[in-house]
């Protein structure tokens, strides 16, 4: 019981930080005011939670399902449109994985002075879970690796919508009021809502998919949307509590963090986030000249991470949100198939 009423006051905390995040402007309010209200408790009054107390895992993931269905649901014919452009911008992504990488992995072994797995595990540039789960086998500092894979997305989802609105003189993605949702879906669309999340986390599960609670139910909306079998829309409310959910079980993730260790991580995720939307911005300079798409539209998706706020951010630029999402998937499977051959050559050598 205490453990459900600190879930609930968790919650309730973090509607209000979602809400006044909203009021000020900032870019996904109700992930990264929920996500700021829940860090500050986890690492300045950790005494205040219940011993052992972790967020519920089966919540995270049902809404997560929620964000998988939203984005799949804009898939739509329009997105093969640009075909012919996708050999020259997958190429990119693929070598911006790479580089980004290995950008990262010489900042946290020569800044940091992390150990060669850690560092190597928490410098990918996707596939937050994969990463975390083989580094864990692999024997790495997993404190480290997994402050600095959640301090990676959130810099990222939190830099780049407000360089983008410095550089666009105006705001874009959720600060400017953009979302993937409607605000009029009705109640009795909520049961389709659920049975399709559900048949999408049993298929990412089946399949073993990357980030199988995301892109199972990913996978579902975009074959319901192509094919016009079924149509429904994810209301902006629950997308709002989605979002503040995710935030909430992201900010607990730093319990027991040192605010020390916590400040030094969040320097070296700076400067290798730095490195790599600066790799990001080169690549997609490169491509509007062979590609003539927007370098704002390729930047953001050749960002490392943020998935949801880089779709809201295309949207606000007149994009086609699932063009980016597009990237962002084959960026996390890629990362996650390297990985994963990396990490038995490894343990072959070894």
């Amino acid at each position: 019981m205490p453990h459900i009423l600190t879930t609930l006051a968790l919650l309730a905390l973090s509607g209000l930080a979602g809400f006044g995040a909203q009021a000020i402007g900032t870019p996904l309010p109700f992930m990264l005011g929920p996500l700021a209200a829940s860090a500050l408790i986890a690492t300045a009054l950790p005494g205040h939670l219940p011993q052992g107390y972790r967020f519920p895992t089966w919540l995270r993931l049902g809404f997560i399902a929620i964000i998988g269905l939203m984005i799949g649901s804009q898939v739509t014919t329009a997105l093969f449109t640009e075909a012919h452009h996708y050999a020259l911008t997958l190429g990119a992504v693929t070598l911006f994985v790479g580089l980004a990488h290995g950008l990262g992995y010489a900042v946290f072994r020569a800044l940091g002075g992390y150990d060669s797995t850690t560092a190597f595990y928490a410098s990918t540039p996707g596939g937050l879970y994969e990463s975390i789960e083989m580094g864990e086998a692999a024997g790495a500092d997993m404190t480290r690796l997994m402050m600095q894979q959640f301090l990676r997305i959130i810099v990222v989802v939190t830099l780049l919508p407000l360089g983008l609105s410095l550089w666009l003189g105006e705001p874009v993605g959720s600060a400017a009021g953009q979302s993937l949702a409607r605000g009029d879906v009705p109640w009795s669309d909520l049961p389709l809502v659920a049975v399709a999340g559900l048949a999408g986390l049993a298929l990412g599960h089946a399949l073993r998919l990357p980030a199988g609670q995301m892109t199972g139910p990913m996978a579902v909306a975009a074959l319901l949307s192509l094919t016009g079998w079924l149509s429904f829309d994810i209301p902006q409310w629950l997308v709002n509590l989605a979002q503040m959910v995710l935030g909430t079980a992201l900010g607990m993730r730093f319990t027991g963090l040192s605010r020390g260790l916590l400040l030094r991580g969040a320097g070296l995720a700076l400067v290798s986030v730095g490195g790599m939307l600066a790799i990001g911005v080169g690549l997609a300079a490169l491509l509007h000249g062979m590609t003539d798409e927007p370098v704002d539209v390729l930047v953001i998706s050749l960002a490392p991470g943020g998935v949801t706020e880089m779709a809201l951010v295309a949207l606000s630029l007149q994009a086609n949100p699932a063009f980016v999402t597009l990237h962002h998937i084959y960026r996390i499977l890629l990362t996650v198939v390297a990985l994963g051959v990396i990490t038995r050559l490894r343990q072959r050598i070894g």
